[in-house]
Formats: C-alpha cells, sequence, structure tokens
C-alpha cells in the first residue's frame, strides 16, 4: 500500500530558488528533503519536491498545475504575487474568451491561475488541479495505483481525486504529445509497507520497471512512459 499524500518531485536547475518560489505562491515552508527541497502538502493537498538536475526543458509539460481563485481580485492578486516572484506570462494558444491565466515559473514549468466560480475545481484547495497530458488508459491506472476514485470519465478525459477531496489529477485524454526526454515532472510514490510488493504490484497494474536508483527509489514508467518513483521507508 501507498502511504499519502501524493509527492510531484521537480528537476531544477536551481532547486532552492524554485522551492522558494512555490512555497510564496502556495504559502508552505520549505522543508530541506533528503537531495533536495520539499514543500509538504496538506491531508488533501498533494506535496512538491524539488531536486537538483542539468535536464533542459523540452517542449511543454506533461503535468501542470492549476491554482484556484476564490474571486476575480483574488485571481489578480496571485497573478501579481507570480510575477513579483519571478514567474512570466506565457502563450499556449489560449483563446481570448478563456478565463484563465497562463503563466510560467522561474525555470519555464507552465501553471494556470483558474478564474473563480470554476464548478469543477470547487473545493479543492489552493492548489486544485494536476493537469496532465494523458490518455484515458492512464487515468484509470492511476485511480486503481493510488487508490483514488474517478470523479470525471467522459470523451476519454478523465479525473481522480482522493474520496475526502482535495487536489484533483486530470487527464486531458488525446492526442497526445509525443514524448521526446524524460519528464521534467514526476508522481514520487512512498510504499507504506514492503518497497517490492508495492512495485510488484503497481507492474501487475500495467507499469514498467525502469532502473534502481542509487538512493534505493525504484524508477518505473505508466501506460504513456510517464516516469515515477516509488520509495521505500
Amino acid at each position: 500500500m501507498l502511504s499519502q499524500p501524493l509527492t510531484v518531485t521537480f528537476d531544477a536547475h536551481d532547486a532552492t530558488r524554485l522551492a522558494q518560489f512555490w512555497a510564496g505562491m502556495l504559502a508552505r515552508e520549505v522543508v530541506e528533503d533528503a537531495g533536495g527541497a520539499l514543500l509538504p502538502g496538506e491531508e488533501t493537498q498533494v506535496s512538491l519536491r524539488f531536486v537538483p538536475s542539468r535536464a533542459e526543458k523540452v517542449g511543454l509539460n506533461r503535468i501542470h498545475l492549476h491554482l484556484t481563485s476564490a474571486s476575480d481580485a483574488d485571481q489578480q492578486q496571485t497573478v501579481a504575487t507570480a510575477l513579483k516572484l519571478g514567474a512570466s506570462h506565457l502563450d499556449v494558444g489560449q483563446r481570448p474568451e478563456e478565463e484563465h491565466i497562463v503563466l510560467a515559473d522561474p525555470e519555464g514549468n507552465e501553471f494556470c491561475v483558474i478564474e473563480p466560480g470554476n464548478s469543477f475545481l470547487a473545493g479543492c484547495g489552493l492548489l486544485g488541479e494536476l493537469a496532465c497530458d494523458g490518455t484515458r488508459d492512464v487515468g484509470l491506472f492511476w485511480s486503481e495505483a493510488l487508490g483514488w476514485p474517478l470523479v470525471w470519465d467522459q470523451d476519454q478525459e478523465t479525473a481522480i481525486q482522493l474520496p475526502h477531496g482535495g487536489t484533483k489529477v486530470a487527464w486531458g485524454g488525446p492526442p497526445v504529445a509525443p514524448k521526446e526526454a524524460r519528464n521534467r515532472q514526476r508522481f514520487d510514490l512512498a510504499a507504506g509497507g514492503d518497497q517490492q510488493a508495492e512495485v510488484d504490484r503497481l507492474i501487475s497494474l500495467g507499469a514498467t520497471r525502469l532502473e534502481d536508483g542509487a538512493d534505493g527509489a525504484v524508477m518505473l514508467a505508466d501506460p504513456d512512459g510517464n516516469e515515477f518513483c516509488v520509495r521505500g521507508h
């Protein structure tokens, strides 16, 4: 079994700076972590980890964060805070009538500040969603892997969420952009008991074993080829 919450790890050229940026955005504290910096989540909010890496960003990330807003003024304040901390506006082809605001963090990772009144993210908290590029199959895989029920399954789009609410994880369905390099963002899972048994369970659900890390973590790939880690105690 897995322990909660889910952690998303970011590769970063300057892990400390990026952790400080997201700490400012999410009103969290930076905790020194093995090999990087951690922003612990609450019971219903996923954690973020930042680790040093020389990998360059290639194309759009397969994961981007959606931050929620309580009002128009709150949305504008969040954007202003982001820009002050080192973010920049980003054009990814969004239409003028769309009310969310697309930004890039100091290392170019895309994220959106969602308009108030978005019913899909109501009650999800500030970090409302991990919006992922992926197939329906990968959404079903992660529902089983994490034990999070499906809260959306229509037109090849899927979303999952803890039974008691919080951050959603959603996949937009096809077409999925070709994978050109190792993802700079990935899910990190903590095995709550036997790490090998957890790895075996995930492989039985459709994961592929890639490699064993020097730190004892096992690197797997989900059915869409996205790398993720399983760590022991």
